[in-house]
């Protein structure tokens, strides 16, 4: 698997910020609203059905259109691509020090509880 494109990221942004699915119409709305130069109907439903079709959207008959939401996380897609660098057999520590190196002390300190919770619980 490969990341998104530009507009499979934007519109999974706007799937997973919403608090229900999603028709195509309101997705295309929420993108036009910032966006200099507005998006097709078209162009938004097409990528939204191959977004479908990658089973990264499920999809619910609603009247004549689709609501469409989100079939696993921001998280789980952020894992996803961590886990296509492993792939590639880069050292893991190496990459991961680099990682945390980016993070702030907030973060850090976020990190060391939910590794602490997760050492706790696999100890039960």
């Amino acid at each position: 698997m490969r990341g998104f494109g530009e507009l499979e990221q934007a519109i999974m942004d706007v799937v997973w910020a919403a608090d229900a699915p999603l028709t195509v119409r309101e997705v295309l709305e929420r993108l036009n609203s910032d966006r200099p130069q507005a998006l097709a109907y078209n162009t938004v439903q097409t990528v939204m059905e191959i977004l479908h079709r990658k089973e990264w959207l499920t999809r619910a008959k609603d009247g004549r259109a689709f609501r469409y939401k989100a079939t696993k996380s921001r998280e789980e897609y952020a894992a996803s691509l961590i886990d296509q660098v492993w792939a590639t057999g880069a050292d893991r520590t190496a990459t991961l020090v680099k990682l945390f190196d980016e993070l702030d002390a907030d973060e850090v300190a976020e990190l060391r509880a939910a590794l602490a919770d997760r050492t706790d619980g696999g100890q039960g």
